[in-house]
């Protein structure tokens, strides 16, 4: 943990004190290990019954607490899914990003080139399944929509179709997404020919695209692979003390997708390493029925966790032979050319050396890991409001910005604004409701000039703010204030303090104006 008791970092380990001694002998570290081991007040740690009890664990506190420094899947993303609910008297497909365990059927994961809203446009096309998102109740509508006269759609809300028949129409699209392409193929051929018979080009245009999406999806065929395969494929490499992971995922006999990882990890053993990513990245996915490695892992270690955690028993090897070998090799050759391209363009962490010289050029007792900027924005005094954007680690922390629609404050007056919006960040701290408002800055930056930072200085004097400094950065000719000096700070013209500060205001002045817009938008249309 820190000095604010923020817990940074989460680990585990058989021997502790080796652990833990390593971070902290008299040697050459990489920039953000140092910068966590500079930034270390207390640790916790807690003794389970075994090694799978500490995975779980460990796994579990990663996903609640997110700490900077061991966070593998940063950006969080999750690739979509097609889904279809059979319990349901008259389904219909939608493209979702979270998976439920709700019995629902679930296709994908789908990335790369195969886009799952434009596989469900081509289902939608082919076959006249539903896309409205009201519940079917019989009776209750006098006359279909507009999707129905189109041939979109086959109208079971008026009884149109039975439901043994849309079911079978159900069944088709489920064998498309499958693997089986040569119905869909036949289906889309045909209302292509007769749109083109009818001089309806537009639309055999639109099919012909579909047609080709189609075929592409068909060249993903793995040959030897069992139609029914659910395989992901996870290898792993390091290379110049930087470590780096493919993931192949293969579904219904065809590659889905291919992604490299560049893994921005505190220094631990390849295999831990590998298996954390692995527990992490099943956190909101479906577990395929195999998974293939290209290192020694505790594969029972592993099955067991997966087990507990997600309810699932799979396979988990590292092949030698045969067509699981050669998905292997397939998966370890993009990430060599992965790593090859990736080594030209290395450099040492850039954030963290912006961050350290600005603490120094700015004369601040402590390296500014959280950095919050406010701003204001209206138009000739109308629909004001406020913005505060917040760095951590010199990168966008987009989950913590938050917005103020300015609400004491008459007429045209910026000094007053921000004043407000001071007042309320402070009294939102003291609540400890708000998960951003309840974290302490290191740096607060005002946009705009001497006027505005002398508009706040008092704001924050006598409340929990005294001790966080404070500047202001004028955009005209990018002049830093300070409290209690006249004259600005004028940093060298494109050095890596001035480009962090300059983000940051930039980062604020287009977070309100985006609400400003917005505000004035609903006012306009209201």
């Amino acid at each position: 943990k820190n000095e604010n008791d923020e817990i940074i970092y989460i680990g585990k380990a058989k021997n502790l004190k080796a652990r833990v001694s390593q971070y902290f002998q008299n040697s050459k570290k990489a920039p953000k290990v140092q910068l966590m081991v500079d930034n270390i007040s207390s640790f916790e740690y807690i003794i389970t019954p075994s090694e799978l009890d500490a995975f779980i664990l460990e796994n579990t506190l990663i996903k609640k607490h997110q700490p900077f420094f061991n966070i593998l899947l940063k950006d969080g993303k999750q690739y979509p899914y097609i889904k279809t609910n059979l319990k349901e008297n008259f389904p219909k497909f939608s493209v979702v990003r979270k998976v439920k365990n709700d019995g629902a059927k679930y296709f994908g994961p789908y990335f790369g080139k195969i886009n799952a809203y434009e596989l469900l446009k081509t289902i939608n096309y082919a076959y006249p399944i539903r896309t409205c998102k009201n519940e079917i109740k019989i009776n209750k509508v006098k006359r279909p929509c507009l999707n129905y006269s189109l041939g979109l759609c086959s109208a079971p809300c008026c009884e149109k179709i039975s439901k043994d028949n849309y079911r079978e129409i159900v069944n088709k699209a489920i064998s498309f997404l499958n693997g089986n392409e040569k119905e869909m193929k036949k289906v889309i051929q045909k209302k292509m020919e007769i749109a083109s018979q009818n001089e309806n080009f537009e639309v055999a245009i639109m099919l012909r695209d579909r047609l080709k999406m189609i075929e592409e999806l068909s060249k993903k065929t793995v040959v030897d692979i069992a139609k029914d395969a659910e395989i992901d494929v996870f290898t792993i490499l390091e290379k110049n003390s930087k470590i780096y992971i493919n993931l192949l995922i293969l579904r219904a006999g065809k590659i889905l997708g291919m992604k490299n990882y560049d893994i921005d990890e505190l220094p631990t053993e390849t295999a831990e390493l590998l298996i954390n990513f692995i527990l992490q990245y099943y956190s909101n996915k479906i577990l395929p029925k195999k998974i293939l490695t290209n290192i020694n892992l505790d594969f029972n270690l592993i099955k067991e966790a997966l087990k507990k955690l997600y309810n699932k028993t799979i396979e988990i090897i590292m092949p030698k032979k045969g067509i699981n070998k050669k998905l292997l090799d397939m998966s370890l050759k993009n990430l060599s050319d992965h790593i090859e391209k990736d080594q030209l363009l290395i450099k040492e962490d850039i954030n963290i050396k912006m961050i350290e010289s600005l603490k120094n050029k700015l004369y601040l007792e402590k390296i500014p890991i959280r950095m919050e900027c406010y701003d204001i924005s209206h138009i000739s005094g109308t629909n004001k409001v406020g913005s505060m954007v917040v760095f951590n680690y010199g990168k966008p922390l987009k989950s913590d910005y938050r917005k103020f629609k300015i609400k004491t404050i008459e007429g045209n007056n910026d000094f007053a604004c921000l004043q407000e919006v001071l007042e309320r960040r402070i009294k939102n701290f003291e609540k400890k409701e708000d998960i951003s408002f309840s974290k302490k800055p290191d740096l607060i930056i005002i946009d705009g000039g001497k006027g505005q930072l002398s508009s706040v200085i008092d704001i924050i004097k006598n409340t929990a703010f005294y001790n966080v400094p404070i500047i202001s950065l004028a955009k005209k000719f990018e002049e830093i204030y300070t409290p209690n000096n006249s004259y600005p700070t004028i940093f060298s013209y494109g050095s890596l303090e001035l480009r962090l500060l300059q983000n940051i205001r930039d980062e604020a002045h287009r977070f309100a104006i985006t609400f400003h817009r917005e505000l004035r938008n609903k006012t306009t249309f209201n």
